[in-house]
């Protein structure tokens, strides 16, 4: 709306230059704020990412139309209107790190500290880079612009040209000469520090882990917690510093694995037991509890190789919450070796007490075969053999003979 009401077309003859002027600048305007490039460039610098000067003239101030427009100053800042000077400080990157915690922890919870270094504006200048008194001169390499053309690729062959931060002042547009560069500093405005930080893994936060298969496959992939620090990254002057982004990784664990807040395992029992039933503990759970199942019998059935037992509320705790999700546990059942009925007295009593089937065919042919046991199935497909038939009269390449009379 606010270009067209002032296109040069829509105003009288008079007013026409000025109204050039301001619809330029307007098309320049939404060409900045709908380009995420421009606009963080505008943030970080105003209009001198772009032009060394207004090039519509002094007539109209890019920034203050912005303000007048969209209610914001240079960073995006809401309110100050043409020049109220209150404009919030943009925002520097964050930090992202992977963090690698176990299922333990992420199950009770954990807090640790860490040393790390980061920059910080120097005290010694207040991030001027110059000694007290000095005054910086323009930069030769950006003429004071803070930025630069530069070149980016874009595929084999191609290039073009972008904007950039001028790499000789960072952007100030200033620079000071060596003998007038602060004596701590060194000129970059900003000292290395060294600082213990605190980090707490709430119990119960998510991960991110990659696809596992047992018995079933799980979920793909599951977008992680982030765990922030706020406000400890790099410190730059006239930015407020961006956050330590911690992304927690699990490290595999040996018995458990985890599903949202569900958990899973595997027991061992042997043949008595899937049989008669046991009363044990099977599972040391990730709090050092062990976990006992009563599995009787008569009445329970028989455990097969496989089957699975639910125990409800002993998952994964829920985040700000008492609720826990549920642990599944799946049965292998340890069969004996070949040696424990080697007697034909004990086959014949295990034989009496054990449930009749009957698996057999009926066919009016039967052959009796041999056979090899393997413990799986390796080769399976591995002995295809060409789909052609051969002919042993078709061997060589002699050619048909009229027959002798």
């Amino acid at each position: 709306m606010a270009a067209l009401s002032s296109h040069p077309d829509k105003v009288s003859e008079n007013e026409r230059a000025a109204a050039d002027v301001k619809f330029k600048s307007i098309s320049k305007a939404y060409e900045i704020l709908s380009d995420d490039d421009k606009r963080e460039m505008y943030d970080a610098h105003g209009m001198a990412a772009f032009e060394a000067g207004n090039p519509m003239g002094a007539e109209v101030d890019l920034d203050d139309l912005l303000a007048q427009m969209f209610g914001m100053g240079m960073n995006g800042a809401a309110g100050g209107g043409p020049g109220s000077g209150s404009r919030r400080p943009r925002k520097g990157d964050s930090e992202e790190q992977a963090y690698t915690v176990t299922l333990e922890e992420l199950y009770k919870g954990k807090t640790t500290k860490f040393a790390t270094r980061h920059n910080i504006i120097c005290k010694n200048c207040k991030g001027s880079g110059g000694k007290d008194k000095a005054k910086p001169k323009e930069c030769s390499a950006c003429h004071g612009r803070g930025m630069q053309q530069g070149l980016k690729a874009v595929g084999p062959g191609l290039m073009t040209q972008e904007t950039v931060i001028c790499n000789s002042c960072k952007g100030t547009g200033k620079v000071y000469r060596e003998k007038e560069r602060c004596k701590k500093c060194k000129g970059e405005r900003v000292v290395e520090e060294k600082k213990v930080l605190e980090l707490y893994i709430p119990r119960g936060s998510k991960y991110i882990h990659s696809p596992i298969a047992l018995h079933r496959t799980l979920t793909n992939f599951r977008e992680g917690d982030k765990i922030v620090i706020e406000g400890e990254a790099d410190q730059l002057p006239d930015q407020e510093p961006g956050d330590i982004v911690f992304n927690l990784v699990e490290a595999e664990h040996s018995t458990f694995r985890r599903d949202g807040p569900d958990l899973l395992a595997e027991i061992h029992i042997d043949l008595s037991e899937a049989l008669c039933g046991f009363s044990r503990t099977v599972i040391k759970h990730l709090d050092g509890r062990g976990i006992e199942v009563k599995h009787p019998q008569p009445g329970g059935g028989p455990l097969k190789p496989g089957s699975v037992l639910k125990v409800a509320g002993e998952g994964m705790p829920h985040k700000k919450s008492d609720l826990r999700g549920d642990l599944y546990l799946i049965i292998n059942v340890d069969f004996p070796d070949g040696r424990w009925l080697d007697q034909d007295q004990r086959k014949d009593k295990l034989r009496a007490l054990l449930p009749k089937s009957d698996h057999s065919f009926q066919t009016e042919m039967v052959d009796e075969v041999n056979y090899e046991e393997m413990e799986n199935l390796e080769g399976f497909g591995s002995g295809e053999q060409g789909d052609e038939w051969e002919d042993e009269d078709d061997e060589g390449t002699s050619q048909p003979q009229c027959a002798q009379q």
